[in-house]
C-alpha cells in the first residue's frame, strides 16, 4: 500500500502538467490569431515547439541518465515552464514571440516525456500497468479543455495565462513530492548514444512513425482553427479536446485488460489504418459538431498508438539508456513531426482550407501505415525475439 500511495505525487503531476499542456495546445493557435498573427505565421510559431523539442528532449534526457535521477531534472524544467511561460505571453511581435517561445518550449517540451519515462519506470517496479499511471495525465488534458475552454469563451483566448500559471503551479508544489525510480549503477556517458544510432531496427522503427505523427501533429496544431472555420467557439474547441482525450483516458485506463493480448507492433499498425480512415473522414465535415462527434476516434488512434510505440521503444533499447531513448522517441514524434506539421498546415489553411489539410493528412498517415507494415515485415525476427 505504501508502495500504492507513492504514485499519487507522479498522477497528479502527470494531471497537472498535462492540464496546461491542453492550454497550449488547444488554445495558442486562437490566442495567436487573436494577436493578429495568419495561418503561415502561426505555424511558424507552433514549428518553435517542435524544433526546441529536438534538441530539449535528447539533451534533458541524457542529463537524466547521466546523474541518474529523473526527478530533479522535472523539478528544474517545471521551474522553468513557470518563469518563461510568464515572459512568452507578454510578447506581441512575431520574431519576439519565436524567440521566447524557443525558450519557453525548451525547458516545457521534456516534461511530458520524462514523466513519460518515470511512470513506465514506476509501473515496472510495481507490476503494473503504465497506462493506469498515464491515464490521469489524459485526466487533466481532457477536464482542463473542458473547464478552460468555456473560460476563454466566456471572458476571452487573451487570458489563457491565468490558468496556465494555476496548473503551472500545481505541478511545482507536487513533482517535489514525486519518487525518483532506482536506476543502473553506470551513469550513462556520451560515447553511449552511438548504441541508439546504430541499431537499425530503432532507428527504422522512428521513420516509419514519424509519417503518423506527422499528421497526428498537425491535427494537434490546427483541429481548434478548423473547428472556428466550420464556425465553432472556443467553448466548442474545449469539447472537441475533451470528447477526445476522454476515449484517451479509457484507453489507458483499460489497457491492462486487453494490451497484453497481442505484441505492440501489431496495435501500432491498427492505428495506423484508423488514423488513415480518421482523417478522410474529418475531410468531409461541414460543421463544429461533425468533428466533436468523431473525436472518439482520437482514444483509439493516439492512445493505442502511444502506448504501443513507447512499449515497442522500450524493448529496442538498452535499459541504461530508457530516458534517452524515450525522449529521442518524443523527439520523433512532438519534435520533427510537429515541425512540418505546423509549417506545412499553416501554409495550406492560408492558401486554401481545413478540409484540404485534413485529405492531406489522410494520406500521409497512409504512407505511414504502409511503412509500418514494411517495418514489420524486415524486423520480424527481433520482433519475434522481444515477443
Amino acid at each position: 500500500m505504501a508502495k500504492q500511495g507513492s504514485l499519487v505525487p507522479l498522477k497528479m503531476l502527470l494531471f497537472s502538467f498535462h492540464a496546461t499542456n491542453t492550454i497550449i495546445l488547444s488554445f495558442l493557435p486562437l490566442y495567436l490569431a487573436y494577436k493578429g498573427l495568419n495561418g503561415t505565421e502561426i505555424g511558424w510559431v507552433l514549428a518553435i515547439g517542435p524544433l526546441a523539442s529536438i534538441f530539449a528532449q535528447p539533451f534533458w534526457g541524457y542529463i537524466s541518465d547521466k546523474y541518474k535521477t529523473v526527478k530533479k531534472v522535472l523539478l528544474i524544467c517545471v521551474m522553468g515552464l513557470l518563469i518563461f511561460s510568464t515572459v512568452f505571453f507578454q510578447m506581441n511581435s512575431l520574431i519576439s514571440i519565436m524567440f521566447m517561445g524557443a525558450v519557453f518550449y525548451f525547458f516545457t517540451t521534456p516534461i511530458g516525456g520524462l514523466g513519460d519515462s518515470l511512470a513506465q519506470r514506476r509501473a515496472d517496479e510495481l507490476s503494473i500497468s503504465f497506462g493506469s499511471i498515464r491515464t490521469w495525465g489524459s485526466v487533466g488534458f481532457a477536464t482542463s479543455s473542458l473547464i478552460i475552454g468555456e473560460i476563454l469563451s466566456r471572458y476571452g483566448v487573451q487570458y489563457m495565462i491565468w490558468p496556465y500559471l494555476f496548473f503551472g503551479f500545481i505541478a511545482l508544489l507536487v513533482v517535489t513530492q514525486v519518487k525518483d525510480v532506482k536506476v543502473e549503477s553506470e551513469p550513462v556517458k556520451l560515447k553511449d548514444i552511438n548504441i541508439l544510432v546504430q541499431n537499425k531496427a530503432f532507428l527504422f522503427f522512428l521513420l516509419a512513425i514519424l509519417f503518423l505523427s506527422i499528421a497526428h501533429r498537425t491535427n494537434d496544431s490546427f483541429i481548434g482553427l478548423y473547428i472556428t472555420e466550420l464556425g465553432g467557439s472556443e467553448a466548442l474547441v474545449g469539447w472537441g479536446w475533451f470528447a477526445g482525450v476522454i476515449t484517451e483516458a479509457l484507453v489507458f485506463a483499460t489497457a491492462g485488460f486487453w494490451y497484453k493480448k497481442y505484441h505492440p507492433l501489431v496495435f501500432v499498425m491498427v492505428a495506423g489504418i484508423l488514423y488513415s480512415i480518421r482523417w478522410f473522414i474529418y475531410g468531409t465535415a461541414d460543421s463544429p459538431m461533425f468533428v466533436i462527434g468523431l473525436q472518439f476516434l482520437h482514444g483509439i488512434t493516439f492512445g493505442v498508438f502511444y502506448l504501443a510505440a513507447l512499449d515497442y521503444v522500450t524493448r529496442l533499447i538498452p535499459k541504461l539508456l530508457q530516458s534517452t531513448g524515450h525522449l529521442v522517441y518524443y523527439a520523433v514524434f512532438f519534435g520533427i513531426s510537429g515541425i512540418i506539421g505546423s509549417l506545412t498546415g499553416g501554409a495550406i489553411m492560408d492558401h486554401y482550407n481545413g478540409s484540404t489539410l485534413y485529405y492531406t493528412m489522410g494520406f500521409i498517415s497512409l504512407i505511414g501505415t504502409i511503412a509500418m507494415f514494411i517495418y514489420h515485415v524486415m524486423f520480424s525476427r527481433i520482433r519475434s525475439v522481444n515477443n
